[in-house]
């Protein structure tokens, strides 16, 4: 879990740095507002559109939640551990709101739009629910919440991508940040929530997202990450193009090689892929272009045809490994990280087996690991049994991770020697006397700050010298 005031990282984050605010004059507004988000990067990302819209309605961040007029929980329904950790904070606040007269407690995102009024009726645990795609009316539910009523808002829209709204960057760098290109998904994965709470697919205006990392770019950014459920398939058509029948698609591969040319000191990163849809043009546009880095995450999920049928990932294992092949044939060395599930329904030992085929066959340079958590709702649910033991899911997801584990350490001593680009983000979280950054390959590298005279933001040459599992040990050489 990531709160985005304090900028703290708790557990439940799958990925991204941490994030804190932007000073703010505490006399500025007469009210505050705290956030804290669980799971994926379009969370975070979410809530700094969340930020803006209530900075506009009058109300500024607080680090201290006792402080806070408004509290709101950015959920994440992926897994019950997410939910469950969600239940237990919202328990806490409620606490809070004994104590402070006229605190308002709100739960935004993936979990409001599943349980939707379940948290006003029967737990009665919070004052607003407000899903995904309507966040531009967070300021008419709180004047509802205010007085006295139940402010409900879980619409979901074809249309909405908060492309005119420019996000409350609350980082703690001011070097890295996503930018949201799409929302929603089209993919009807058996195990997977998100088409039920985030919606129909739909693409954000190219131009705006360019401008909008432009503007990033001038603000001294150096790293952008264009996030979206599946942005491989990213297509835009403008509204007056489309209705004049001239229609000129922007595609992703297009879509990147747009973002890229802003600088070629700016890097862009792209997260998450689907392997049905990531193209060759993907591929030597990432080639093209040396400040687009060499980095993609391909979720495996398993390695077993049968499973990955029952998944709806409309790939097998063979199409899957042909994928991996071909980036690595067009994109020599590029980082390859992936997503696997243990203990999917029906699950045997073969296909156990095959998972741990693939995950060697890939190279992944890491992974995120999970049991399989049977989500209320998706077609998995509804059509087959949760039939694999606890124990069993257990073991297997021990043995997955040992190979990742040992995956992970062999990439990293294969770059001992080399040296690598890297941009500096900040300290090391270890040592003030040592910065960090990542290469293009997405891999964290520390080194010491003696005798290196570039800063924060900007680019340094590193010779890896060692290597942790999952951190490149190195000295800044010269270029």
């Amino acid at each position: 879990m990531l709160d985005l005031v304090t900028g703290k990282v708790q557990d439940e984050s799958r990925q991204g740095e941490a994030y804190a605010p932007f000073a703010l004059d505490p006399n500025t507004y007469k009210k505050h507002f705290y956030i804290e988000s669980y799971g994926c990067q379009m969370n975070f990302a979410d809530s700094e559109i969340v930020a803006s819209i209530l900075n506009n309605a009058g109300f500024g961040a607080t680090r201290n939640v006792e402080e806070a007029d408004l509290i709101f929980i950015n959920t994440c329904s992926i897994r019950e551990k997410a939910e469950q950790t969600v239940r237990k904070r919202l328990t806490e606040f409620r606490k809070l709101k004994e104590q402070k007269k006229g605190m308002l407690v709100g739960v935004l995102g993936c979990m409001a739009e599943r349980l939707k009024s379940k948290f006003l009726e029967e737990e009665k645990l919070v004052d607003m629910v407000v899903g995904p795609d309507a966040y531009r009316t967070l300021p008419g539910l709180v004047e509802e919440a205010e007085s006295g009523q139940k402010a409900v808002n879980v619409l979901l829209s074809r249309e909405e991508t908060y492309a005119d709204i420019a996000p409350v960057r609350l980082d703690s760098n001011g070097v890295t940040a996503f930018v949201s290109i799409m929302r929603g998904c089209n993919n009807m994965c058996s195990f997977c929530v998100v088409p039920f709470t985030r919606g129909r697919e739909r693409s954000r205006d190219a131009e705006s997202i360019v401008q909008e990392c432009a503007d990033l770019f001038a603000r001294g950014y150096r790293d952008v990450t264009l996030l979206g459920q599946n942005v491989d398939s990213y297509y835009y058509v403008a509204p007056d193009q489309e209705a004049s029948g001239t229609a000129a698609p922007i595609t992703f591969g297009a879509l990147l090689e747009k973002v890229a040319l802003i600088s070629p000191l700016l890097r862009v990163r792209f997260s998450t892929s689907h392997p049905k849809d990531i193209t060759d043009e993907v591929l030597h546009t990432m080639a093209r272009y040396e400040n687009i880095c060499k980095y993609i995450h391909l979720p495996l999920q398993s390695g077993s045809s049968r499973i990955l049928q029952l998944m709806n990932r409309t790939y097998t294992r063979e199409w899957y490994m042909a994928k991996v092949d071909r980036i690595r044939e067009i994109l020599p060395g590029c980082g390859i990280s992936s997503d696997i599930i243990a203990g999917f329904c029906t699950e045997t030992e073969e296909d156990h087996q095959h998972t741990l085929e693939v995950m060697a066959h890939s190279n992944y340079d890491l992974s995120y690991m999970f049991i399989y958590s049977e989500r209320p709702g998706t077609l998995a649910q509804r059509r087959y049994a949760d039939d694999v033991p606890d124990e069993v899911k257990k073991r297997r997801l021990v043995e997955i991770v040992e190979l990742q584990n040992r995956l992970s350490l062999e990439s990293n001593q294969r770059d001992i020697g080399q040296t690598f680009t890297i941009l500096i983000e900040g300290d090391s979280k270890r040592s003030p006397d040592d910065w960090m950054g990542r290469s293009s390959q997405n891999k964290v590298v520390v080194f010491p700050k003696a005798n290196v005279t570039a800063q924060k933001g900007e680019y340094v040459t590193v010779q890896i010298t060692g290597c942790t599992q999952a951190t490149l040990l190195g000295v800044a050489v010269e270029a």
